[in-house]
């Protein structure tokens, strides 16, 4: 064989080579090149769902595809949450995950998915606090006036919540917890209801999400006494936390995340993370974010893996404290 004909073959069998070698690489770099579906574990028409659609309004301008929403809602969330952890880890079916399908549900009962260890975390997206509203009825004007009266009266003052295992019901749990208080749990089916019954003066109080209870707290159809997180909440700073309120410590902010299933490429999970942080500094989501009550706080996936192993133990000690168990 002739020299220059060695050559060129050589030439041939490196270029081949090389793009075997760099086949893989260029196939993730393409990331997404078709639709990504997200699972949301809520019905339609709640305050997380309207954020999950938010974000995949402005995540699929920045991902150049689209982002589908897909509602699995049932069980707390764990119906939305098994399906994805069962699903391929290729970043094409993702679960907006919050505290109750990935923090509270792993504490009161047993799980067809590990919360921690079949996900992937990629990037926390919001907190929401709720507020504690009671009946105009009740004397009350503070939170440490509610302590006062609630040990005055063990087991008369009774809180209405979404369901047993809801943030509401869990706020309360913990509310007792730290207060040394008993005030009854009266489950509904729904925050709606939960919330008439309260304004009815049927019970007593609730904790119910910003959204819900700010107009009629507004109105006067409740008393709002505090909020339940760390911080004031910024569509209404003048209501103090039940933190500083009475209760030092106390925090109960619901989270919304975006996960995967166990096994999500890294590059896959870095592209999104990027992806969502750009998202969430659209001028329009935060406004309408904000308006709805949801703190913006973009993330790393470290930071909502820690966050989520903060939660969850909370929770389990909420639970094991008040022996909350479901079957």
């Amino acid at each position: 064989m002739n020299p220059r004909k060695r050559k060129t073959l050589f030439l041939a069998a490196a270029v081949a080579a090389s793009s075997l070698l760099n086949a893989p690489a260029m196939g993730a770099d393409a990331y997404p090149d078709k639709p990504i579906r997200m699972v949301v574990p809520l019905p339609p028409g709640g305050g997380g769902d309207f954020l999950a659609r938010l974000l995949a309004e402005h995540l699929s301008k920045e991902l150049a595809q689209t982002v589908i929403i897909e509602n699995k809602g049932g069980a707390g969330g764990s119906i939305g949450a098994q399906y994805v952890a069962q699903a391929a880890p290729d970043g094409y079916t993702l679960v907006f995950a919050y505290t109750a399908s990935h923090s509270i549900n792993p504490a009161i009962s047993k799980l067809p998915y590990d919360p921690l260890a079949d996900f992937t975390p990629v990037a926390l997206v919001a907190l929401a606090p709720n507020m504690l509203v009671v009946n105009p009825g009740v004397p009350a004007k503070s939170v440490k006036e509610l302590i006062a009266l609630a040990k005055q009266q063990p087991g008369k003052l009774r809180y209405a919540s979404a369901g047993t295992g809801s943030a509401p019901h869990m706020s309360g749990e913990l509310f007792n917890h730290m207060a040394g208080t008993s005030m009854v749990h009266v489950p509904y089916k729904g925050s709606g209801p939960a919330m008439n019954d309260v304004i009815a003066g049927h019970l007593e109080l609730t904790f119910a999400s910003l959204p819900a209870g700010l107009p009629h707290g507004k109105s006067g159809a409740v008393r709002m006494l505090g909020v339940t997180g760390a911080k004031r909440a910024s569509l209404l700073p003048e209501l103090p936390t039940i933190a500083e309120s009475g209760l030092p410590g106390f925090d109960t902010d619901q989270w919304y995340g975006v996960l995967g299933p166990k096994g999500l490429p890294a590059n896959v999970v870095a592209t999104l993370n990027r992806a969502i942080a750009a998202a969430l500094e659209s001028p329009d989501l935060l406004d309408k974010a904000s308006r709805q009550g949801f703190e913006i706080v973009p993330s790393t996936p470290e930071q909502l893996a820690q966050h989520m192993r903060a939660e969850t133990a909370k929770w389990k000690k909420v639970a094991a404290d008040a022996n909350i168990q479901i079957n």
